[in-house]
């Protein structure tokens, strides 16, 4: 049994049991892969994936355990590596943060910058993407953290750790009629309305909202980030449903913010690792300066157990 191995059953479940997308990945011909598949499946005397002829169509039930093993292998492994980075080289390296729009515009800004003035020879990444696409880049290891909203906490491969907490606010020119009153569900469902796609920024919170109250709302569009509803909040399209962090009142100066309290709930906003992951020295910096309640000693607790 050798790391290629245990490689080659963790590529070809993560690539959806293709050969050929795995082979691809870890720079090998398909051949290859098969063949290390078949001698690690001779070596344990079982078969580790189900088949019918040639395809792959997942794990058997040992094959299951197989593959929880051999990650905590590579892990292992992995974390070694950065023992090693952290106390034989300088400061540099590569640090990828997963993100939404949003978080990536309004939230980590400050973080970044003062990340840069400490680690210069540290190169910085940003992808951005739905919060399961951020989890899934988080789990697979294709980033180091990721940075969106309590979805995160629902992948049981990660650990999860709140930064702060927002509610929506709603938006629109400083003399429009929806802030001739108070503001509430209803006058809401009398305006046009622009806000999230559903899997962004609490909009499922604003749907169960309208609904246990038997409100239909007007959405006349939706989008996956603040930047695009208050450009067309702007040009009146309607009046925007948008997180409390996405406004700035020295910018925004075209636009008038009400808050709107506990109408769609409280929402946090969370940073989630690879469980069992050790980190470089840097991306504990990192998250600090993100979130400056997360001690050392408090991260390696919730990845390691420690």
């Amino acid at each position: 049994m050798n790391l290629q191995q245990l490689r080659a059953v963790r590529e070809t479940v993560r690539q959806g049991f293709s050969i050929t997308r795995a082979a691809d990945v870890l720079l090998t011909t398909q051949p290859s892969l098969s063949k290390a598949l078949a001698e690690l499946e001779n070596e344990l005397g079982f078969l580790v994936f189900e088949r019918r002829g040639k395809r792959m169509l997942g794990l058997t039930v040992p094959g299951k355990q197989v593959l929880q093993s051999a990650e905590r292998v590579l892990r292992e492994i992995d974390n070694l590596g950065k023992i090693g980075k952290d106390f034989g080289t300088d400061e540099s390296g590569r640090l990828t943060i997963a993100t939404t729009h949003t978080q990536a515009r309004y939230f980590l800004p400050k973080a970044v910058a003062l990340f840069r003035e400490r680690y210069p020879k540290v190169r910085l990444a940003i992808l951005q993407g739905t919060p399961q696409q951020i989890a899934q880049w988080v789990e697979s290891g294709a980033a180091d953290c990721g940075v969106a909203t309590e979805a995160l906490a629902r992948y049981d491969a990660l650990v999860t750790l709140p930064a702060y907490s927002w509610q929506h606010v709603a938006i629109a020119a400083p003399n429009h009629p929806v802030f001739r009153q108070a503001i509430s569900l209803k006058t809401l469902a009398r305006q046009p309305l622009v806000t999230y796609e559903p899997a962004f920024a609490g909009r499922s919170q604003i749907d169960h909202a309208f609904e246990a109250e038997g409100i239909q709302p007007n959405i006349v569009l939706e989008a996956i980030d603040a930047d695009v509803i208050k450009t067309y909040v702007s040009l009146g399209l309607g009046v925007g449903i948008v997180s409390s962090v996405a406004y700035d009142a020295a910018i925004d100066t075209h636009l008038r913010a009400e808050p709107l309290g506990e109408m769609f709930g409280t929402h946090w906003t969370r940073v989630g690792l690879r469980r069992g992951v050790m980190l470089r020295g840097f991306v504990y910096t990192f998250l600090q300066l993100l979130v400056p309640k997360l001690t050392p000693s408090h991260l390696d607790e919730a990845l390691l157990g420690r």
